[in-house]
Parts: C-alpha cells; sequence; structure tokens
C-alpha cells in the first residue's frame, strides 16, 4: 500500500491508526534485531496516541495530514522523554528534553513517533557503520552498507519498519543511504526547514528532511515540518505549499548533466545508467537535455570538510562531560575524534585564514557555479555515490571514505534543493537518481521526481 493510500483509508477508517502502527511494531519486532535501524521504540505511546486518533476520527473531529502514520527519527533530533544519544557513548543516557521544531509540527499533524533510530555517531560517516551501538545493516543487500550518516531512518523505510522518517544532511547523508536502501529522500533547501532541536554536524550545511517509499511521503513529510521559525533564525519566510497538489511540469524543461560529475564517477556502470534514465525523462516530458559546466564542484570535498571539521569542532565544545553525558573526546570513536582534532588544529591562531576562510571562499565559488547554471537549466541530474554499497566491514581510507560524498555535497554548499528517487539495480544493488534543483525550488523539484517514478 502506498502513502497516499495509506492516509486515505486511515482517514476513511477502513484502516484504523491502532492497525497501522501494530503491524509496524509487528515488523519491527520480526526485523529489527537483524537490521538495527531502531535504537529506541516508543512503542506503549505510539499505541496510546494511535488510540487517541481513531477515536477522533471516530467523532469527526479535524485530522492532520500524517494522521496514523508512523515515524521513525533520527538519534540525533529531539523528542521529549526519549533517548537522543547521537550513537555515541558521550550521549548515552542523555533523554531529550523538549521536542525539536520538526518534531512539534509532525505531532500537531498527528504523525506517530514510533521511535529513534540508529545512525553514524555525531553523523560524522557515511556508511552506518560508525554507529557506538553496532552497524545497521541495509535491507537491500544485509551484507552491504545501507550509506549514512542517516543509516536507521533509511532501514526502517526500505524495510517497512515504518510509514516515513527523518534524517538530517549535512553532506549527503539523507541522499546517499535513500540510493543505497532504494527508496526516496529528500535533502531541503538551507532555510527551508527549522534545525532547533537538532544535535547537528555542521550549523552552516545541515538541513532535516524526509525519507520514504516513494515521492507522495517524502512530499507530504516535508510539508509539514517546512517553514519559517522563531527559533531558527536561518529559516526563511517562504511560502509552503501542498508539494503533492501540483505536479505538473511546464514545457520545455532543461535537464543538466555536469561533464565535471561525469569524470568524477568512478563506476561507470552507474553514470550510463544516470545518462540512459536522463534520456528516457527528457522524452517522457518533452524535455531537452544540456551539458553544464561545474568547474569548482571536483573541490566540493576539499572545502566541505575543513567548514565540517571547523564546526563540528565549535558544535563539540558543550560535550565537556558537565551538563550533557561524558566528556566527548574521552568516549567517542575514532571518525568523530578525527574530526575534533583536525577542527581543533583549523581554529588554531597560526592557522586563521589558512583552512577555514579559503574554504568559505571556495564554497561561494561552487555556489556561484550553480547560480549560473540554474540560469541555462531547470534541473540538474547525476549519481548520488560514484560506487554501489560495498560490503560490510570493508576497510577504507577516509580519503576513500570521504570521496564517496563528491556528488552529494555541492548541494549543502550551494543551499540547494535536491533528492533522489530509486534509478533500478547494477549488480543486484539498488541505485538512486540525484535530481538538484534551485534554493526553494522544491515544489517544482518533487515534481520531477514524481515524473521520474512514475
Amino acid at each position: 500500500m502506498d502513502t497516499k493510500e495509506k492516509v486515505e483509508q486511515i482517514k476513511s477508517g477502513k484502516l484504523t491508526a491502532e492497525q497501522n502502527i501494530k503491524a509496524l511494531l509487528n515488523v519491527i519486532k520480526q526485523k529489527n534485531k537483524e537490521i538495527n535501524a531502531f535504537l529506541y521504540v516508543d512503542e506503549k505511546r505510539a499505541l496510546e496516541k494511535a488510540k487517541e486518533i481513531d477515536q477522533r476520527i471516530k467523532n469527526k473531529l479535524r485530522m492532520g495530514k500524517l494522521a496514523g502514520l508512523g515515524i521513525a527519527v533520527k538519534a540525533n533530533i529531539n523528542v521529549i522523554g526519549l533517548p537522543i544519544s547521537c550513537a555515541s557513548k558521550t550521549l548515552d543516557y542523555y533523554y531529550g528534553t523538549y521536542d525539536a521544531d520538526v518534531i512539534k509540527r509532525i505531532k500537531a499533524e498527528d504523525g506517530i513517533v514510533l521511535g529513534i533510530t540508529n545512525m553514524d555517531e555525531f553523523a560524522a560517516g557515511g556508511s552506518g557503520e560508525k554507529s557506538a551501538f553496532k552497524a545497521t545493516k541495509n535491507p537491500a543487500a544485509l551484507n552491504r552498507i545501507p550509506g549514512g550518516s542517516s543509516s536507521g531512518s533509511a532501514a526502517a523505510v526500505a524495510s517497512g519498519m515504518c510509514d516515513l522518517a527523518l534524517g538530517t544532511d549535512t553532506g549527503g547523508s539523507i541522499r546517499n543511504p535513500a540510493s543505497h536502501c532504494g527508496i526516496v529522500g529528500i535533502k531541503p533547501s538551507y532555510g527551508r526547514v527549522s534545525r532547533y532541536g537538532v544535535i547537528d554536524l555542521a550549523m552552516s550545511l545541515d538541513q532535516v528532511g524526509p525519507l520514504a517509499q516513494d515521492v507522495y511521503g517524502a512530499a507530504l513529510l516535508l510539508g509539514v515540518i517546512a517553514g519559517h521559525s522563531d527559533s531558527d533564525s536561518t529559516t526563511f519566510e517562504e511560502a509552503v505549499p501542498d508539494y503533492n497538489k501540483n505536479l505538473t511540469l511546464p514545457k520545455l524543461i532543461k535537464l543538466g548533466l555536469s561533464p565535471e560529475f561525469e569524470k568524477l564517477c568512478s563506476n561507470k556502470k552507474i553514470y550510463a545508467l544516470i545518462k540512459k534514465k536522463a534520456e528516457e525523462l527528457a522524452k517522457k516530458i518533452g524535455g531537452e537535455i544540456k551539458k553544464v559546466q561545474l568547474k569548482y564542484t571536483p573541490l566540493g570535498v576539499q572545502t566541505y570538510y575543513p567548514l565540517v571539521y571547523t564546526e563540528f569542532f565549535s558544535g563539540t565544545r558543550k560535550f565537556d562531560g558537565r551538563r550533557f553525558g561524558k566528556k566527548i573526546e574521552d568516549s567517542c570513536g575514532e571518525e568523530v575524534l578525527r574530526r575534533i582534532l583536525g577542527g581543533k588544529e583549523i581554529s588554531r591562531a597560526e592557522f586563521h585564514g589558512t583552512y577555514y576562510r579559503k574554504a568559505l571562499k571556495a564554497k561561494e565559488l561552487i555556489k556561484k557555479d550553480f547560480e549560473t547554471a540554474f540560469g541555462e537549466v531547470d534541473f540538474i541530474l547525476s549519481p548520488v555515490t560514484p560506487e554501489l554499497p560495498y560490503i560490510l566491514g570493508h576497510k577504507i581510507t577516509p580519503e576513500e571514505d570521504y570521496a564517496l560524498d563528491a556528488f552529494t555535497i555541492p548541494a549543502n554548499l550551494a543551499g540547494i534543493c535536491a533528492g533522489v528517487v530509486p534509478l533500478g539495480r547494477i549488480d543486484g544493488l539498488p541505485v538512486g537518481l540525484q535530481v538538484m534543483g534551485a534554493a526553494f525550488a522544491e515544489e517544482r523539484l518533487i515534481a520531477l521526481m514524481n515524473a521520474v517514478s512514475i
């Protein structure tokens, strides 16, 4: 059953919210021990909320857009009363004391929080293996990584443990696992969704976004969590449309393909599939394909990591063992410690202006690259990762690990919106198509994603 049909059935009473939540909890009990998507399941409160919603439907009261749907939440998003560990021993015993803005909006629309999902520790990773509470497995191929850092949220959706899920995306952490697990994911424009209540990796890059089995579900959840917030000064007062209302694309759509992205794709089978789909899509919607130059995007990885290291180091100074959990340097994993120490070095006075400020300048060049490109085309299509998901436990260097974000990082640096839809399989493994649109063009982005998926 797709998301739209389920919403309609719950609101009509053909399927009760309680039946839906019980079914999802049953799937969690059957599958989570092996997949390790959920770190905590809030079964009692989820069922209580479902019964309350059913009673309100019976009484013909107004119901929210997410009425009766089960939502999984990444472990770095605050939910009152639930363990918010960021999948780290540092915050092993920390429980949310308030709801993040996105959680308030979900609850206001009658979404039911099922529990907290696994992730790469403090969102520092792209495989799902760097959790302090063991790796998440990919439901599409249990011996493979699910991608990260929103590994648990993606795996929960892909395995049918929830209807929808929240992830966060600093440089691809929603899109990467969406591609590897064969589902839909959206990274909104910077400022589209409030980050208040999110323990972010890098304040200038992070965005909260949806993961779902279908475009309708992702668009539905995005429409709920998007919008201005007085609690987050980075949010813009842009109107939030009903993303599922108008899915009609204008005529003469121009789809951009970048030669720079093609060069960065080490697995040629992936890029061949992207080009084939672009041609099919252009024919289907009556559009055309145009090459766009993104000459600074190959610098994306080198630009991104000095920014992330520095901002992450700054953001983790509150984890000093006095206020929240344990001192982070004494309790975190290798990748988190690498980023803290790297950020500390970059932040030293003698390096001021050498790395971080130069990275900011490069970020502006990449942003201008995209602004120019979107003056020539409506969307840019690319792979999500340059390689297929590798086998769990396979050792790669940090440099190889970071290079896997080459296609997703630029969208965060440019502040634009980007989404992923399943494209097919290569060697039996899921591959996603990344669609990038201009800042605050989510409505058109979703229309194109919908055209790809039908």
